[in-house]
């Protein structure tokens, strides 16, 4: 694809043509605020926080949504672009709760950063003092819509990429509100609890409901280590982050590189892995029947007994059934196993979880 330079800030720089300004920015290390724009979904500019100055241009365009051109000057911190996003910021944030800003939540963070980049005072009209009841999202996240400041991340996510539509915009006393059609329950407007919704908000507005991180105190505490690995429910091969403390997976969220999955994952990988990892039922040691009972054993003496049963079988008498719940690369292993050591062709594959 052919490169064109542009110039940011007086700094130049190379990128395939149809890359937008607040990515050639962000090439160069140069910061551009922004609360409608995610990565993963399409530019809308919905925000105008990002506007910034280009040179012969009129007005002040969307830096996430303006494509670049060869030998583009662009600038993103006048005096111009820095009174427009303050004017912009005031407005997005007339409803939000001023001692959410004086005490941010974690998850919050994004819109903080904003807010810190481009000072806020006072919002640019009075509060219209809404006050949404705070509402479960099942048993999995928290929905406060009095801390949305409607950048519509939540509503593209449901969308664009998960193709649910359980989240709309809706008139609310002759104003646009993020909510579900007819306000009805997540349950009832097709919501699979995926929690994409959460996982793009910027505000705080959606929370899931695991722990709260836990911040290593001088009285105890044990701070949390992030590892990225296979989600274990089935085979798809979902990559999770999942957060570990004292060698409990606590929490997990689904890794944005992951290839198989791209930053997604389903509700069972989402919420259901520190239950299901840690459960009392699960098996982490092989059971011998002795005595008509099963038994505790060590691996050496189960795989040894293992052995010697199919020493006593001929492979057309031998028939290997697999998993949906193991990864491909486990699938692979055990046909492998089969065709090469127990010589059988007999392999099957249960299609069901």
């Amino acid at each position: 694809m052919q490169k064109v330079k542009v110039y940011i800030d007086g700094q130049r720089t190379e990128v395939p043509e149809g890359t937008t300004v607040l990515k050639a920015a962000e090439k160069l290390g140069i910061y551009i605020p922004t609360l409608c724009y995610h990565p993963s979904l399409k530019p809308s500019g919905n925000c105008r926080l990002c506007a910034v100055e280009i040179e012969g241009y009129r007005g002040i365009p969307a830096s996430c949504s303006h494509s670049v051109a060869d030998g583009m000057q662009v600038k993103t911190n006048t005096e111009k672009v820095k009174e427009f996003r303050r004017e912009m910021l005031r407005l997005i944030l007339r409803d939000y709760p001023p001692e959410a800003i004086e005490h941010p939540r974690e998850k919050a963070a994004e819109l903080q950063k904003v807010i810190d980049s481009i000072g806020f005072e006072s919002p640019y009209l009075p509060s219209t003092e809404k006050h949404f009841e705070i509402k479960d999202g099942g048993p999995f996240f928290t929905r406060d819509y009095n801390l949305c400041v409607r950048c519509g991340r939540c509503v593209r996510v449901c969308h664009e990429i998960r193709g649910a539509g359980a989240i709309v915009y809706r008139e609310v006393d002759r104003r646009e509100e993020v909510g579900t059609p007819l306000d009805r329950p997540l349950e009832d407007v097709g919501c699979k609890f995926c929690a994409a919704c959460v996982d793009v908000c910027p505000t705080g507005a959606l929370v899931d409901k695991f722990p709260e991180l836990q911040k290593a105190t001088q009285g105890g505490g044990t701070a949390r280590e992030k590892i990225g690995s296979i989600c274990p429910y089935c085979g798809v091969g979902c990559r999770l982050l999942f957060e570990v403390e004292d060698g409990k997976i606590v929490r997990t969220s689904p890794d944005p590189d992951g290839p198989a999955n791209r930053g997604q994952a389903c509700v069972k990988g989402r919420f259901g892995i520190p239950e299901f990892v840690h459960s009392q039922e699960r098996l982490t040691t092989p059971l011998i029947k002795k005595n008509g009972s099963l038994a505790e054993a060590g691996w050496d003496e189960a795989i040894d007994l293992v052995t010697k049963r199919f020493a006593n079988y001929s492979p057309d008498e031998v028939a290997v059934i697999s998993s949906a719940k193991c990864t491909n690369e486990e699938n692979y292993v055990i046909q492998k196993f089969a065709r090469a050591v127990l010589k059988t062709n007999s392999v099957d594959h249960c299609a069901r979880l």
